[in-house]
């Protein structure tokens, strides 16, 4: 059974990585024509403005619902931004935010590995519910891993 330190660390992980996402969604949607001229000034294609990523894996990973596949399309998200946007690296600041969208990356991966913790809808959904269904259906005994709530 996972300690309640763990599962709170878990939860405050998601809600920083959330929160993140989605102050940025919702900066682009307030000057979408500014976000759309900044893309547009790298070569990026104004249809790929990225707000339905954000605001989506955003609020799954702040829930908890999902959360493997919402980190893992943010991953790619911040590793493809890191690339397109930051890789002058002459310039000091073009450097820190390439570093940081790697560092953000790295952080959704582990996400993406250990999933969202106890106190993550995905531990406590249907599929916590699923699985301890099968377990009282096979007997406690068969399989005492069922039990317990999966990431």
């Amino acid at each position: 059974m996972p300690l309640p330190v763990m599962a709170a660390a878990a939860l405050a992980g998601r809600l920083l990585l959330a929160a993140l996402f989605l102050h940025e969604a919702w900066s682009k949607l307030a000057g979408y024509s500014a976000a759309l001229a900044y893309m547009q000034a790298f070569g990026v294609p104004g249809q790929l403005l990225p707000l339905a990523i954000a605001l989506e894996c955003g609020l799954l990973i702040l829930c908890g619902y999902h959360t493997r596949a919402a980190a893992l399309l943010l991953a790619g998200f911040c590793l493809a931004t890191a690339v397109l946007f930051h890789s002058k690296f002459g310039d000091r600041n073009q450097l820190l935010h390439f570093e940081k969208d790697l560092a953000i990356a790295g952080g959704l991966l582990l996400l993406f590995a250990h999933g969202g913790g106890a106190w993550a809808l995905d531990a406590v959904g249907l599929l916590g519910l699923r699985r301890r269904e099968s377990a009282v259906k096979a007997g406690t005994q068969a399989a005492p891993h069922l039990l317990t709530p999966g990431p």
